[in-house]
């Protein structure tokens, strides 16, 4: 369990992350989105301790992290892959942050074996490529058999089978009764992997509700229609005076429309005559949700 309360934190005139508050619960995947500069980060760093909060507080397991007695069999974090000297083997990285918690060696084969490392486990890190610097991270989080998973970007620069592995990992590790945070810009490898998701904007909470939620909870009926009678039945849908309803045009004789079901248009065509050639729901992805929630929340915009 991870729980944030009133989380506040300022870096000379700028407030990062504003009385933020929420828990995430184990036994899931939560997703923690939010454009850049939002504050994702920054309250993944103040829940490991690494900045302190301006006010408010966070706690893992029910204790500030600097209060754990043995922080990586507690959380185990990757917030940054590159963090490793470029010199140490993948093996003597993993010892030497086993030796701070007494953690046998075996552990470190066995975590280099679940990341697919064994074959390179004593080549340098310099050397290893960007996906291969993920796996150590994600091995170094592992290390410690952590209660608590914080994982910050866990899929960049990784194959398709890689991706695949870590959300296999990530779902696995839930259903074991672990809590899982799950940074990511990928929102469609969000949606296959995340139950829950937290949604941060200018640093303040702006969504925290189940994924399938927190999708309809932006979701406006569309359909897509072609008919060679494209303008007749537009003029049709149009007559009823439905302010809910709502068609954009489309290049070959359709229309997209908004605010009523394929059902009716069906219904309405068959009794008016009108063939159809297509007439398709559009499901509302995780993506559409995410983008018009968070669109007057972007710090960064291009020209």
């Amino acid at each position: 369990m991870i729980e944030a309360r009133g989380l506040t934190k300022v870096y000379g005139n700028k407030t990062a992350v504003r009385e933020v508050s929420f828990s995430i619960a184990p036994g899931q995947v939560t997703g923690f989105l939010g454009p850049n500069g939002a504050g994702k980060s920054t309250c993944m760093r103040l829940m490991v301790g690494l900045d302190r909060p301006s006010a408010g507080t966070v706690t893992v397991q029910g204790q500030r992290y600097a209060d754990l007695s043995a922080p990586m069999a507690e959380v185990g974090a990757l917030l940054d892959a590159k963090g490793v000297h470029p010199g140490r083997s993948a093996r003597s990285h993993l010892r030497a942050l086993a030796a701070t918690h007494g953690i046998s060696d075996r552990r470190v084969h066995e975590v280099l074996e679940q990341t697919g490392l064994s074959a390179v486990a004593n080549r340098r890190v310099g050397g290893f490529s960007l996906g291969m610097g993920q796996r150590l991270g994600i091995a170094s989080a592992l290390l410690g058999d952590p209660r608590v998973l914080i994982l910050d970007e866990p899929i960049n620069g990784l194959d398709p089978d890689g991706v695949l592995w870590v959300r296999k990992l990530l779902r696995h590790l839930a259903s074991e009764g672990r809590t899982v945070l799950l940074s990511s810009h990928l929102m469609s490898e969000m949606a296959q992997t995340a139950d829950h998701v937290i949604v941060l904007g200018r640093g303040e909470v702006v969504a925290d509700a189940p994924i399938q939620e927190f999708i309809s909870g932006g979701q406006h009926d569309r359909v897509t229609v072609r008919t060679p009678d494209a303008a007749r039945f537009a003029s049709l849908l149009l007559s009823t005076e439905d302010p809910a309803i709502r068609l954009e045009p489309l290049a070959e004789e359709g229309f997209e429309a908004h605010g009523i079901t394929a059902a009716e248009l069906g219904r309405l065509a068959a009794e008016h005559g009108f063939v159809l050639h297509e007439l398709s729901p559009i499901r509302t992805s995780l993506e559409d949700a995410y983008l018009a929630l968070t669109r007057d929340h972007v710090e960064y915009v291009a020209a």
